[in-house]
């Protein structure tokens, strides 16, 4: 079943980079008393991934904090090698946490698998974002056009 709004977010826990290493990130901490916008994409280094949906958080991200959001994170199925060298590769410094999702245990707790198997992606997660608040699921934002529905800019809309 798909994460809609009104749920809870499932506790879980994804990985990130830091100067010392992957590190773990409980998920009931990253959305606990804080409103969060999640966004996740196929794979990192991927070309609309790479051109258009990170680049449009990190561009916008002042005005996404601007509307009251504490963090921003863009999870993808890779490790957090992969993420953080991706992070590096887009200049997106503090303003995005780049989080792996290296199983896609999240992406399945989360109903948002993505079978791409048969073009030797294997497991992966949809392309979507979240507004989160205090854990609980604000706005649901699927892919169901190439992109554009969960853009940064959509988000932004969504934020009023």
């Amino acid at each position: 079943m798909t994460i809609s709004v009104g749920d809870n977010m499932p506790s879980g826990t994804l990985h990130t980079m830091t100067a010392d290493g992957p590190a773990p990130v409980s998920t009931d901490e990253l959305f606990a008393g804080k409103k969060v916008v999640l966004f996740s994409v196929p794979g990192a280094f991927t070309p609309t991934c790479s051109a258009k949906h990170l680049p449009g958080f990190v561009t916008h991200a002042d005005a996404i904090r601007a509307k009251g959001v504490d963090t921003i994170a863009c999870m993808a199925v890779n490790d957090a090698f992969v993420m953080g060298a991706w992070g590096e590769h887009q200049n997106v410094g503090d303003s995005v946490l780049m989080l792996a999702d290296g199983s896609a245990d999240y992406s399945k707790a989360l109903g948002l698998e993505l079978d791409l198997s048969g073009i030797a992606f294997g497991m992966r997660g949809k392309r979507f974002s979240l507004l989160v608040e205090d854990g609980v699921v604000k706005q649901v934002n699927v892919d169901e056009d190439g992109f554009s529905s969960t853009s940064a800019e959509t988000m932004l809309e969504q934020l009023g």
